[in-house]
């Protein structure tokens, strides 16, 4: 049974550490999203302003605010987001594997935010159980982006995983790997709540983790 927590509970500072740090590695996943897109031909991200670390335009007030704010208090399991990339297919020259390409390149950006997190957690810790205030953030810090790099590759559309996934599959498979997609939010929830989804994601994220840190 998940405690939900009293107000007098609740240490802001560090829920407001958190959230800063998701928003900010949202921002630069999605902005490394556009970048790909805009470097494979697609300008699309770039004309409407995505193409950006600024957090106002990836911010889903939902999915990139609520949601997060709610796990962090509660400790209830809630997935965030932030804006999806818009990308025109007919602006790829192989539209198939530059998605793909654009797809991982949310999940790269996040695994070299973590080898960044990393140095800096390794240049500032003295050692010993308790961390400061600095320590503490590169720690969060690497830890959140290794978890959005390996739970946005899990390989279920609209995931970053599910298309890169129907990017490498031959074309009849990637076509029912794609019919997934409007359920994928509920696939997805469902193997949360079974404990599916965190018997995959948190074992590999603890070996990335122990590599790094």
């Amino acid at each position: 049974m998940v405690r939900l927590c009293a107000l007098a509970d609740l240490d802001f500072l560090q829920i407001g550490l958190q959230l800063t740090v998701l928003i900010l590695s949202l921002t630069v996943h999605e902005a490394a999203h556009a970048w790909a897109a805009n470097r494979l031909g697609d300008p699309t991200a770039r004309l409407l302003g995505r193409l950006s670390f600024n957090p106002l335009v990836h911010i889903d007030p939902v999915g990139t605010v609520l949601f997060p704010l709610m796990a962090f208090a509660t400790g209830v399991p809630l997935i965030g987001w932030a804006k999806p990339v818009p990308v025109d297919f007919r602006n790829l020259t192989s539209p198939r594997r530059d998605f793909a390409i654009i797809a991982a390149a949310g999940p790269t950006s996040n695994l070299l935010m973590a080898v960044g997190g990393a140095a800096l957690f390794a240049a500032v810790y003295q050692g010993g159980d308790e961390l400061g205030a600095l320590a503490y953030g590169a720690y969060f810090f690497t830890m959140i982006n290794v978890l959005l790099a390996v739970f946005n590759m899990f390989p279920i559309p609209p995931l970053d995983g599910g298309n890169v996934l129907m990017g490498v599959l031959p074309p009849s498979l990637a076509e029912g790997v794609d019919r997934v997609r409007p359920y994928g939010i509920f696939v997805l929830y469902a193997l949360m709540f079974s404990g599916v989804l965190f018997r995959v994601v948190v074992p590999v994220q603890r070996f990335i983790l122990g590599w790094l840190l």
